[in-house]
């Protein structure tokens, strides 16, 4: 016999957000990979679920959120800058959060 739940919860949960970023290994863009993956992290601690670091080849340096493109370097012709990495996150995840210095406009 199935039963309802009296108490429903009072939020829907939130997906578990998932950024990969693609690197060229060849490129040695590793530690690039790395400072944004750990930007992201420090941002967006209680929120992002994983973000994981995947070797590439042929210039790729590509960002998605769960299995979305938010950035290619190949499509935009130059690398992103963290900034516009997390507020294009913020964006999706949290549209009326504040990024502090990050959501100033640039001079």
């Amino acid at each position: 016999m199935e039963t309802s739940n009296p108490n429903p919860p009072l939020t829907t949960p939130q997906p578990p957000w998932r950024v990969s970023i693609q690197f060229c290994t060849k490129c040695r863009w590793l530690l690039r990979a790395a400072w944004l993956a750990q930007e992201l992290l420090t941002t967006f601690e209680n929120d992002l679920h994983e973000v994981a670091l995947c070797p590439a080849d042929s210039g790729t340096f590509d960002v998605f959120l769960n299995g979305s493109l938010l950035f290619s370097r190949a499509q935009q012709q130059r690398f992103p800058e963290p900034r516009e990495i997390k507020q294009a996150l913020r964006d999706i995840i949290d549209p009326h959060r504040s990024l502090g210095h990050s959501d100033r406009p640039t001079p």
